[in-house]
């Protein structure tokens, strides 16, 4: 949900054509998180001058667009700073007006580019409006650039992030930005609370440590400890909790230096060439560099002059005196589509392998041991726990319904599952012997770190299963979980989902290793975990099959999808675009939700996911003929429960789709159409059962011809509440 991309380059010569291109690439790069227009600012030719571009539409407009304004492409630049941006409409719709970047005035004195909201930005409009200041846009952004500028105008020797935590002291909300300004040529302010921001850096020698010192202005607090470097030292003075004539004095130039960062210094103690690349996602960086350094909620990074220095307002107890650069484990074919049509795609079968990933080193079938590394110290203590808070939204939410049994059976622990937007509406009530369990794809998601910070608060034990490693849910959690997918690029996850349910089912094994009376369970169940990996492999051998069976459904207006028990929550999940209707058993509700979901997601298709049996309260209803409709009914024992809807819809013409288990002789091919996965235990049968909901909803959307990885009016990563 929305996109930011930096580029900045020091002592390295690039024309204004590699600058766009990169500042451009980056942004292809994000368009897998939602967008309706995209944009970005370079310097022009002259002092002082910003060329803008700002377009509706997909990057590729954007290329269409610089293309016809034909600036001057050969121009080159041995320092530069250039920011861009997608953006997902919240504050006004799409226009080339209402595009970032922003800027602060006709002549683009400061411009910026913000991931968020600010929820008091019609507060600072008044203010900046009484002060003379014209707005152009109906968004919230704009009041950032105005901001910057009033105080710049006020206090004209102020340094540039001084100026930003002016800025910022100010904003209320969610927010990763980027910053520059003509007044500042060739530096970049970025500042991060709420919303992702990670640094690629690319130098010319090795860099003389692997970290970068965090630097505190107040009285007492860490500076960079290293004698050779000049550090900053501001005199203390009220900055002002609003806005006013005396907001800041002038910085006591006696006191103010610059400071350097032992990081990228060169033998001779000199800055050294160096390229930054800042951006909401690291998968745009890699293409550049694997080195990266993830910002921390509050941090405020000013590059300037080949080096990268990280400031806070204040420091708070426990607050780490550095930020490691660390070397980023993806490749760039993992980010590419390959031989598949689309990511979703792609995706889809990677899942044999991602899910073997999220084993790998932690499940010996052999021995019959679960180890996860990053719960080790933690364990005990959560198997004291008074219940297991499972917190989550969307698909993530799906695959903690589809462990609750497990989690129930194996544990003994009281299980909630909570969606976390509701979680926080009801300030349910979190004690401090609860462990709370935050599960994300992408770790960022926002109202699952609303809910992460009340819990803290509440001094609940807080456990993250992520997919994104330095994301925000993974470092403010107290323990946690990757589930090691690989980077997931399109908008309906599906390897998150399966790396997700896995790793889970490894926690409960782990949560219930003391207890005597599971333990013929618990083997049974790590069999069947070391099975999924080829299981999969072969139901995906199905996909033309499946392919044939979704064109029946083409042109439909709905779906039904049946399950009972666990299978419910992955019909859920596999809902396609258009909407068909999927009955379940218990065991099969969650997995219903997941199927039901996924198809409404990408195929626009309006798909129910319904308990079996709830069929005969309402649903039976709809059944007819030409209703669509999709039974999983795999063996478990409420089985013949589940046989009740399947004769029920039969009896009343319908001719569902059934997934049902290989060899199945129940479901004749004259009254049904069948689609046959292994059987493994019944707690991972959902495992199984989802793939061909994943395959249903990704043929229905290329049958209708939609755009499977971007569907409209979704974002990959869901940044805003």
């Amino acid at each position: 949900m929305c996109g930011i991309f930096g580029y900045i380059n020091y002592l390295t010569e690039r024309d204004r054509g590699y600058i766009i291109k990169t500042l451009v690439d980056g942004l292809s790069r994000l368009e897998y998180r939602g967008y309706d227009s995209a944009g970005l600012a370079v310097d022009g030719d002259k002092k002082n001058e910003v060329f803008a571009f700002k377009e509706v539409g997909k990057v590729a407009k954007l290329k269409e667009l610089i293309a016809t304004e034909a600036p001057d492409m050969d121009k080159v630049f041995d320092c530069h700073a250039g920011i861009a941006h997608t953006r997902w409409a919240t504050h006004g719709p799409p226009s080339r007006v209402n595009c970032h970047p922003h800027r602060s005035d006709p002549k683009w004195q400061f411009a910026v580019v913000h991931n968020g909201i600010i929820t008091n930005y019609k507060e600072l409009k008044a203010l900046l409006e009484g002060k003379g200041f014209k707005f152009e846009t109906e968004t919230d952004t704009e009041a950032i650039a105005k901001l910057a500028k009033y105080i710049y105008d006020q206090h004209p020797s102020i340094d540039f992030t001084t100026l930003v935590k002016s800025v910022i002291k100010e904003l209320q909300g969610a927010f990763g930005l980027l910053l520059k300004s003509v007044h500042f040529p060739g530096e970049v302010v970025a500042a991060r609370k709420g919303s992702p921001l990670v640094v690629g850096v690319r130098t010319a020698k090795k860099m003389k440590v692997d970290f970068v010192d965090v630097e505190f202005n107040e009285d007492g607090a860490a500076l960079p400890a290293e004698q050779a470097s000049q550090n900053v030292a501001l005199k203390k003075q009220p900055l002002g909790a609003t806005l006013g004539s005396n907001l800041l004095a002038p910085p006591d130039k006696s006191l103010l230096h610059r400071s350097q960062s032992r990081a990228f210094l060169s033998d001779d103690g000199m800055p050294q060439a160096a390229e930054f690349f800042l951006s909401s996602d690291p998968s745009a960086i890699v293409e550049h560099t694997k080195k990266v350094l993830y910002l921390e909620d509050d941090d405020i990074a000013h590059i300037h002059e080949g080096q990268l220095n990280i400031h806070r307002l204040s420091k708070t107890d426990g607050m780490s005196n550095v930020r490691a650069i660390q070397t980023l484990e993806i490749e760039l074919q993992e980010i590419m589509k390959g031989r598949f049509d689309h990511f979703m795609q792609k995706e889809i079968f990677e899942q044999p392998e991602s899910v073997f990933n999220a084993m790998r080193g932690r499940l010996n079938v052999e021995d019959k041991t679960v180890m996860l590394g990053g719960l080790r110290q933690y364990i005990s203590t959560i198997r004291r726990c008074r219940r297991l808070i499972f917190i989550a939204c969307g698909t993530s939410f799906h695959s903690c319904m589809a462990v609750r049994g497990a989690f129930e059976e194996l544990t003994d622990i009281p299980i909630s599952v909570e969606l976390a937007s509701d979680f926080l509406d009801r300030q349910a009530p979190v004690f401090r012997d609860d462990t709370c369990v935050f599960v994300s794809q992408s770790g960022e998601t926002a109202d699952s770190l609303m809910a992460l910070r009340y819990c803290l608060e509440r001094g609940a034990l807080t456990v993250g299963i992520v997919n994104v490693v330095g994301s925000s849910i993974s470092l403010m959690t107290h323990c946690g979980v990757h589930i090691n997918a690989g980077p997931e690029i399109g908008v309906a996850s599906t390897k998150a989902y399966t790396s997700q349910f896995v790793c889970m089912i490894m926690f409960a094994l782990s949560l219930s290793e003391d207890r005597a009376s599971k333990h013929q369970r618990r083997l049974d169940i790590m069999d069947g975990l070391g099975k999924i990996p080829k299981q999969f492999a072969e139901i995906l051998k199905m996909d033309q099959e499946i392919k044939e069976l979704c064109l029946k459904f083409k042109d439909q207006k709905s779906m039904l999808l049946l399950g009972r028990g666990a299978q419910h929550a992955t019909a859920l999940e596999g809902r396609p675009y258009p909407i068909p209707m999927i009955h379940t058993d218990e065991h099969q509700l969650t997995l219903l939700i997941t199927g039901a979901l996924k198809i409404k997601e990408i195929s626009y298709l309006h798909c129910e996911a319904v308990m079996s049996g709830e069929l005969k309260h309402g649903v039976l209803a709809l059944v007819d003929e030409n209703l669509p409709i999709v039974m999983i009914l795999t063996r478990d024992d409420i089985f013949t429960k589940s046989l009740n809807a399947y004769q029920q819809v039969i009896a009343r013409k319908g001719r569902p789709i059934v997934i049902c288990n290989t060899g199945d002789k129940e479901f004749p091919g004259e009254k049904t159409d069948k689609i046959e996965v292994p059987h493994t235990v019944d707690v991972l049968q959902g495992l199984l059962n989802v793939i061909p909901l994943q395959l249903m909803a990704y043929w229905l959307a290329v049958a209708e011809g939609l755009n499977v990885d971007f569907p409209r009016n979704l974002a990959k990563s869901v940044t805003v509440e």
